[in-house]
């Protein structure tokens, strides 16, 4: 798992995956869609806007993953204040994580009919970046023809679905970290983390650590496909 996002002209990203990755990806989204929960749905005869001035919980998930991804506003220090940002806003974040997670579970699902029709990705290779303006033989936009990892496809991101993609990942990596007892402020020296890069590899946890780092790595380049 060693794939890495890179930018393309004209905004979005791109990333070589193969098959296994792929699917690791999607049922970590469809899980994400299943924990997050399915969106409200208006009640027959009722008007579709009175859903977007419904209110939502007041109080935090008993889940802690779901309290991971929706975390008091103010914190301990003003419950009444979070508990009221709470309810106006956690329908609509809800919604927000939904759509990531089904934006990634999208674009998978094409990438993976367009392979198995011979499209994206099929012929192993790749256009890679050169500079602005630069012709190599012959490729259009400048950029030169890199060949593909065996069995990988070539995933290319729209400027929005890249942005959507950064969601899931962050929201997936932030689930998976929660299961593991890992905190937003721990890295490679902090005991807990530090613990999870020496796991053994019959222990049960060491796949879902691999995945919370390969999300990391992931999350980490796409980010800088995004930066100016």
């Amino acid at each position: 798992m060693a794939g890495q996002f890179e930018a393309v002209p004209g905004g979005g990203a791109t990333v070589a995956l193969d098959e296994v990755e792929m699917s690791i990806l999607r049922s970590l989204a469809v899980q994400l869609l299943e924990l997050v929960g399915p969106g409200e749905e208006p009640v027959d005869g009722e008007d579709p806007l009175a859903s977007l001035f419904s209110e939502g919980p007041s109080k935090p998930p008993d889940d802690p993953a779901l309290a991971r991804l929706f975390p008091d506003a103010y914190g301990d220090e003003e419950p009444d204040f979070s508990s009221e940002f709470r309810r106006f806003t956690e329908n609509d974040l809800r919604a927000r994580k939904r759509e990531d997670a089904l934006a990634l579970v999208r674009t998978l699902d094409q990438v993976g009919a367009a392979g198995e029709a011979g499209g994206a990705g099929a012929d192993g290779a790749h256009d890679e970046p050169g500079a602005p303006g630069e012709s190599r033989g012959g490729t259009r936009r400048g950029r030169r023809k890199r060949a593909l990892p065996e069995g990988a496809v070539q995933l290319t991101l729209s400027a929005d679905d890249s942005r959507h993609w950064l969601g899931a990942l962050n929201d997936l990596r932030l689930t998976i970290g929660t299961r593991l007892d890992v905190s937003d402020e721990g890295g490679p020296d902090d005991d807990a983390v530090g613990g999870l890069y020496r796991l053994p590899d019959d222990d049960p946890r060491k796949p879902m650590v691999m995945a919370y780092l390969w999300l990391g790595a992931l999350q980490e380049t796409l980010v800088e496909t995004l930066m100016p």
